[in-house]
């Protein structure tokens, strides 16, 4: 069993024990994961040590990030969630579709800008709700918004080469299906398992598309068709300690049946004006650090573990010490469309800050080299070309699906 030393710090034994234990690789249980809770705040600096060492262990010295290409196909949605600025109803002016043209466009601008990954972002089937949605998509043929994403999914494939990567909210097992053709990896945020926030008055009351149970059940079905999926939780919404604990703890139990989530984000919740939550505090940086260490203790060192550095941006290196491994997605072309006031860093920037920790930055695609296999038969056809030659560009060896450098 590792031996932790840790000087001038007074610590529980339990706690130590549970922290001793996670460093030889053993995720605690629930019941050790509470005493871990119940004593993070009063012993925060020993958590974050052991989560630091966890990363080390199995991470090495390198944090990566995924350089892509933002597009919003539509910004219409079926919800309207307390925090959120990206959703428009049809009769605002800045609601729309992107039409395929735009489309292909904005993918060019980020070929051309070096981009390996396109992310498609987008409200969850609000053809559901809005008639004007409903019409717009008949008007071009197509039945549904998801539809419609998996036809832009294999044209940017086919015109750029680009891979994509789809949040479209809750799916059903054919529309996975259909987005598994020209998506290496897909991804949808659980946020909380708490069905309170639902309620009236909370983040995710009117929200048919934010019920925990659709939400997991769409990651069980990807983890059945093999599909990696990022998910994660936001925090800052209303939540408990407890309920993030029991959204990590549900993430963990997922993976440990299909194995399937390759990327778990810990997001900060963030205030904006003409939003129902506009007044609501922000969570510190202390608290995302907490966070971000329970988050590393429960689900292990071989868990890619992702902050947005945009969103906390004169912490984000302290994240470093939590033990995240990865930045997520920047774009040297379009904005973060879901928190348009925190703008990316410069890869450059990020570069700096990550190599100041020391550390070295490194980039990777959509899917995560742990889910590549040597002939790359887990992909559709249509796939293997693009995911061969993107491999080749950020130096993955392609016989073992490892980093090589």
């Amino acid at each position: 069993m590792a031996q932790i030393s840790f000087p001038n710090i007074k610590i529980s034994r339990d706690f130590h024990k549970i922290l001793e234990k996670a460093l030889d690789g053993y995720l605690p249980s629930k019941k050790e994961a509470t005493v871990v809770l119940d004593r993070s705040e009063k012993e925060l600096s020993s958590l974050l040590l052991v989560a630091g060492q966890i990363r080390d262990q199995e991470k090495g010295k390198t944090l990566t990030y995924s350089k892509k290409v933002f597009i919003p196909l539509t910004n219409m949605c079926r919800d309207r969630c307390g925090y959120c600025t990206f959703v428009k109803s049809p009769k605002e002016k800045e609601s729309h579709y992107l039409t395929p043209d735009q489309v292909l466009d904005i993918a060019l601008a980020g070929y051309k800008q070096g981009c390996k990954e396109v992310l498609f972002s987008l409200g969850d089937h609000p053809e559901w709700r809005h008639r004007e949605a409903k019409e717009w998509l008949e008007h071009l043929g197509y039945s549904s918004t998801p539809e419609y994403v998996m036809a832009m999914s294999a044209m940017v494939l086919d015109e750029t080469g680009l891979l994509p990567h789809t949040n479209a909210g809750i799916l059903s097992r054919d529309e996975l299906l259909g987005l598994r053709e020209t998506n290496v990896s897909m991804g949808i945020m659980l946020e909380n398992v708490s069905v309170r926030l639902l309620n009236r008055g909370g983040p995710h009351f009117g929200c048919d598309s934010k019920e925990p149970s659709l939400r997991l059940n769409v990651l069980r079905e990807a983890g059945k068709l093999g599909i990696p999926m990022t998910t994660g939780i936001l925090i800052g919404i209303g939540e408990t300690p407890e309920e993030r604990l029991e959204s990590l703890l549900a993430i963990k139990g997922i993976h440990e049946e299909y194995g399937n989530i390759q990327e778990v984000i810990i997001q900060n919740f963030r205030a904006k004006t003409k939003t129902r939550m506009y007044k609501k505090e922000e969570p510190s940086t202390v608290d995302m650090l907490r966070t971000l260490a329970m988050a590393r203790l429960v689900l292990g060192g071989s868990m890619n573990i992702q902050a947005p550095p945009n969103l906390n941006s004169d912490a984000c290196q302290t994240y470093i010490l939590a033990g995240i491994n990865d930045w997520g997605g920047v774009s040297p072309v379009t904005p973060d469309h879901i928190n348009p006031e925190a703008p990316w860093p410069a890869i450059k920037q990020l570069s700096h800050l990550t190599e100041e920790c020391g550390y070295n930055l490194r980039e990777r695609l959509a899917i995560y080299p742990e889910f590549l296999c040597d002939d790359l038969s887990a992909f559709p056809p249509a796939l293997r070309k693009a995911v061969a030659v993107k491999i080749q560009e950020v130096g993955y060896n392609v016989e073992t699906g490892r980093d090589v450098l």
